[in-house]
């Protein structure tokens, strides 16, 4: 047949509900849960924004997951075929496009910040950080940053890494990956955080997560937590719609997102138990902002007993969560190659990595000799943030929400999420989550979109 979207029979697809989960829990556990989390917890009042945050990913998150799964394995397809196969005729299958040039444009900036990673695993493994003073520690980082061939060496280094697992497939490369290097990061993580959390004078950064203090709670936590949920999730990109179309028919899809979310807010409640503890017992502002990975920490870590040890387990799960992720994004971006082009996979990692290698060393080279390029008034690292996060994902997770909603329809909803009637599931969660859906994920979407207007 001469249309990509219906080869079901020859489409890769994940072995087994376990690879689908860690493949899942990897897409949404990212740099978002090790760097974002716990500096939106500090300068939002701690354990108050922590449970606003929990609230909103049972009433936003999980609903736009699901209808983002619904598309993917009903469809069947890649992130534009999905949509077309599902709605033939209309004009649907641009929801897919802008998935996938939001991937694009994600990971191009993403894989800087992971070649970041990649020369901080780098520096700790050669223990540059046993002596660290603050200043000197962001000037490194900003000198590093700022440069030019050493970032764009890292960036490719970290892109081909993601590309080496996208082009064994998804059994053989994503699933196997992650079956591996989830359980991994998830020990390294709580290892760092026992250490933390043994540290004399921790305890006011422990008290300080899990003690809510209403006091400092405003509109914007609020918002903050929306956005976080959203975003820590991996919503609105189609990334959720590509990994849909691989999970076979029998899997149980309201489960599988589940405990997706649960291990994706668990690992970020363990990356605030493995940083704020150590952050309170250094006498370190909680509020550090993005600063906290690449110059709070190491200074930390150069002051903690058999802190150099701790700093090379900190990065390597650093790495690998930013790897988790940019995995999933480029596997969109390959998918869509594969299937609207008729490319074979190799093919198609390699032009992907070319294109996306350039888009990368623009956003590497905008932090420093291209710092005066701005267009919209943004450097192209910031642009391509911006255009992503408060433009694409928003609005590609709002048209998911109505596709799955009202032009699926009811009948087509309960279908997937009950396994065609063969998984039975009490009609009151199935008219729930069609409720949250339709109505409550919508709003949701639209006040963030309103609030980033108004900022």
């Amino acid at each position: 047949m001469k249309n990509a979207s219906h080869q079901p029979a020859k489409r890769d697809s994940f072995a087994s509900s376990f690879g689908v989960l860690v493949a899942m829990a990897g897409s949404a556990v990212g740099l978002g849960n090790l760097w974002r989390f716990p500096y939106l917890v500090g300068e939002n009042g701690g354990a108050a924004f922590i449970l606003i945050y929990l609230g909103f990913v049972i009433l936003a998150g999980l609903p736009v997951m699901l209808a983002e799964f619904i598309i993917g394995r009903r469809g069947q397809a890649s992130a534009r075929g999905a949509f077309q196969k599902l709605a033939p005729g209309t004009h649907w299958g641009i929801v897919g496009v802008l998935g996938v040039i939001c991937c694009v444009f994600i990971i191009s900036f993403y894989s800087v910040v992971g070649g970041w990673c990649t020369e901080y695993l780098f520096k700790s493994v050669c223990f540059d950080f046993t002596e660290g003073d603050p200043e000197n520690l962001k000037t490194l980082f900003s000198s590093f940053s700022s440069s030019v061939w050493l970032p764009i060496l890292c960036h490719t280094i970290f892109l081909a890494l993601t590309a080496g697992v996208v082009v064994a497939g998804v059994q053989n490369g994503i699933e196997k990956f992650s079956k591996v290097m989830m359980p991994l990061l998830f020990l390294i993580i709580i290892g760092i955080a026992i250490r933390s959390m043994t540290l004399p004078g921790s305890g006011p950064g422990l008290k300080f997560l899990f003690q809510p203090d209403w006091s400092k709670v405003t509109s914007q936590t609020f918002l903050a937590a929306l956005g976080q949920a959203f975003f820590s999730l991996s919503l609105g990109s189609c990334m959720v719609v590509t990994y849909g179309s691989y999970v076979k028919k029998d899997a149980n899809i309201i489960s599988l997102s589940s405990q997706t979310a649960v291990a994706d807010t668990l690992f970020a409640i363990i990356a605030g138990c493995a940083i704020m503890p150590a952050v309170f017992a250094f006498g370190i502002s909680p509020g550090e902002g993005p600063d906290l990975v690449f110059v709070t920490l190491p200074h930390i870590f150069s002051q903690m007993p058999l802190g150099g040890v701790i700093a090379i387990f900190f990065f390597v799960a650093l790495l690998l969560a930013a790897l988790t992720s940019s995995i999933s994004m480029l596997e969109v971006v390959v998918a869509f190659c594969i299937e609207e082009f008729k490319m074979k996979r190799k093919a198609a990692v390699v032009v992907s990595f070319v294109f996306i290698w350039i888009l990368g060393c623009l956003c590497s080279l905008s932090m420093g000799p291209l710092s005066n390029w701005k267009i919209l008034g943004k450097t192209i690292f910031d642009l391509f943030d911006f255009i992503s996060a408060d433009f694409l994902m928003l609005i590609g997770g709002l048209l998911i929400v109505i596709f799955a909603g009202w032009k699926l329809g009811k009948a087509v909803v309960f279908d997937e999420l009950t396994n065609g009637g063969t998984h039975p599931v009490p009609a009151w969660l199935l008219k729930t989550i069609l409720f949250l859906i339709r109505f409550v994920a919508p709003a949701a979407l639209l006040a963030i979109a309103i609030f980033q207007i108004h900022e």
